[in-house]
């Protein structure tokens, strides 16, 4: 009988480490199925700011027989993979007697179900938020108890929406009701939080200065574990490790490249790609490797912060997003909103596909996630905060029946489906913001 690796095994070498797969070695021979109590789950919230043209998102048909509207189409290959929601509500990112600041609260109250505090100091306040209700119950597991990632740069400061705090559009995550947890929008500054060796900082300096690679540095190390692994773990650490590699290799290049110079004073993180697809891109890559290594099993990703007015030049929209996402019922900006919610939702089905291009046990990775996608916010053109645009991808380790439309009574909370995700990840709660209950009909 072989003796199991032990999940935590790193690889490490001068001033770095790195976490592995799962492989087929860390299991004992007994345990294999998808759903395993050997494989753990993971959940992280893709979000994507200003709502979207709900006749072009959402179904009209319940059940699995849904039609895939123009919004869904993306998704078409991971269609049987996911579930998608109607009827659920984000009531705290509505004014509730607090007058303007829709996209601000919306941010604000997504993952906390809490009435974002109106104001433009440091006095902010909002809720807990449900990733980091679960990373401070089960997140001592993990090298990293969750990781916040997003595309544009983090601002905490300032008056970004009608008196309300910057922080409100910028991150979903609060540890608590007074602290926000900033996002990271440099894919170095991801990579070298995920693989270098914080107990070394000035070596880390050092291999920064250098520009060694981290793979150069734990090769020995891999070589020296390789030997020992059956052929299909082989197979897995030259797929990891070559994964690895090419994202590597995809930071240092675009860290080369001219620095892009964008007009109307917006402003990009220095060291990201040019393109923003493959900005998008490579934080998805960064986010399956993060999981595939159990670095860490809770993540949120922000596509864009609320209120952004990033442009889509790639899909013809030279304005930005904000702006004609207050459409006015004008045809011109309607179809340059639909462009924008069809590029988004290309980029999640992206993510989908290499969650489930890696293998997991006799699954897949994507088996044991659960990643939800979606807005505070529905109608862009009126801030409505109902029947808003959410699906979830992944089955949660088996226990969600995906492939599905199912449609809930006017106002839902929002919240019920994460005390849902909470309930299957391991870190189950009776509350959370304005949660109701646990959502049920998912299993």
């Amino acid at each position: 009988m072989r003796n199991p690796l032990s999940r935590r095994t790193i690889l490490r070498g001068l001033g770095a480490s790195m976490a592995l797969p799962m492989l087929d070695i860390m299991q004992p021979s007994s345990i294999a199925a998808v759903g395993s109590p050997a494989l753990p789950k993971r959940m992280a919230w893709v979000y994507i700011p200003q709502g979207a043209y709900m006749p072009n998102w959402m179904p009209t048909t319940e059940g699995e027989n849904f039609e895939l509207t123009p919004s869904l189409e993306p998704m078409a290959e991971h269609r049987k993979e996911m579930i998608v929601f109607g009827g659920l509500t984000c009531d705290k990112g509505r004014a509730n007697g607090d007058g303007g600041g829709d996209h601000a609260r919306a941010g604000g109250a997504f993952l906390t179900g809490a009435q974002p505090k109106k104001t433009a100091g440091v006095n902010f306040q909002a809720g807990q938020s449900a990733d980091q209700f679960a990373a401070l119950r089960l997140g001592d597991k993990t090298r990293l108890p969750s990781l916040q990632i997003a595309i544009e740069a983090y601002r905490g400061a300032g008056d970004c929406d009608s008196g309300y705090s910057c922080v409100y559009e910028h991150t979903l995550a609060w540890r608590n009701a007074t602290s926000p947890l900033p996002t990271e929008a440099n894919p170095k500054g991801v990579f070298d939080r995920l693989f270098s060796d914080q107990a070394n900082d000035v070596v880390t300096q050092s291999r920064r200065q250098l520009r060694a690679s981290v793979l150069d540095l734990v090769l020995a190390d891999a070589k020296d574990l390789q030997r020992s692994l059956g052929g299909a773990d082989k197979q897995k650490m030259d797929q990891y490790l070559s994964g690895v590699r090419e994202v590597e290799q995809r930071i240092v290049r675009a860290d080369k490249l001219s620095p892009v110079i964008l007009p109307d004073d917006m402003s990009r993180p220095s060291g990201v790609p040019v393109d923003l697809t493959e900005h998008i891109r490579l934080m998805c890559d960064l986010m399956v490797l993060a999981f595939q290594t159990d670095v860490t099993r809770i993540c949120t990703f922000m596509f864009a912060r609320e209120g952004s007015e990033q442009k889509y030049r790639m899909v013809g929209v030279n304005e930005g997003h904000h702006s004609i996402s207050h459409h006015q019922n004008k045809q011109e900006n309607i179809d340059k909103l639909k462009a924008i919610s069809v590029y988004h939702m290309q980029q999640f089905a992206y993510l989908v596909g290499k969650l489930k291009s890696v293998k997991e046990g006799e699954g897949t990775l994507l088996d044991n996630c659960m990643v939800a996608y979606g807005s505070a916010i529905s109608d862009p053109n009126r801030h409505n905060h109902h029947d808003l645009p959410i699906i979830m991808a992944g089955n949660g380790g088996g226990t969600i029946k995906s492939g599905r439309y199912i449609r809930y009574p006017e106002e839902t909370p929002l919240n019920n489906l994460w005390l849902a995700m909470l309930d299957r990840f391991g870190a189950p709660s009776q509350k959370l913001g304005d949660s109701t209950g646990v959502l049920g009909g998912l299993s």
